[in-house]
């Protein structure tokens, strides 16, 4: 089983950048692949990125974030990273990271429901 608790939210001016990170708990961390969705207010939560399990490390992103965010982790730290740049106005949600045991291959990857695992989320807003 693992716990995550998301941090780095906050308000940001458009083009410009921050850095999420997702810790987690649980000796098998580096077994998990992890997700970060987001959620606007009245939208359905939705796929930002990923990064597969262990030594995998295969990265997805959803078309909107490409090549403006980037997902990383460090297995021995059991940490997960979004660095988020060039942000836009449409970029304002709750970001939460989410974990399964197993791995994943492309648009498998974008499916919340493989997910097992949630954290609560931190909010990042982007004023134009």
């Amino acid at each position: 089983q693992v716990q995550l608790v998301e941090s780095g939210g906050g308000l940001v001016q458009a083009g410009g950048s921050l850095r999420l990170s997702c810790a987690a708990s649980g000796r098998t961390f580096s077994m998990y692949t992890i997700g970060w969705f987001r959620q606007a207010p009245g939208k359905e939560r939705a796929f930002v990125a990923a990064i597969t399990r262990g030594a995998e490390n295969r990265t997805y992103y959803a078309d909107s974030v490409k090549d403006r965010f980037v997902i990383s982790r460090d297995n021995a730290k059991k940490m997960v990273y979004l660095q988020m740049n060039s942000l836009k106005p449409e970029d304002t949600a709750a970001y939460v990271c989410a974990a399964t045991a197993g791995t994943c291959t492309h648009y498998a990857c974008y499916d919340r429901r493989l997910y097992s695992y949630w954290g609560q989320g931190t909010q990042v807003t982007v004023s134009s």
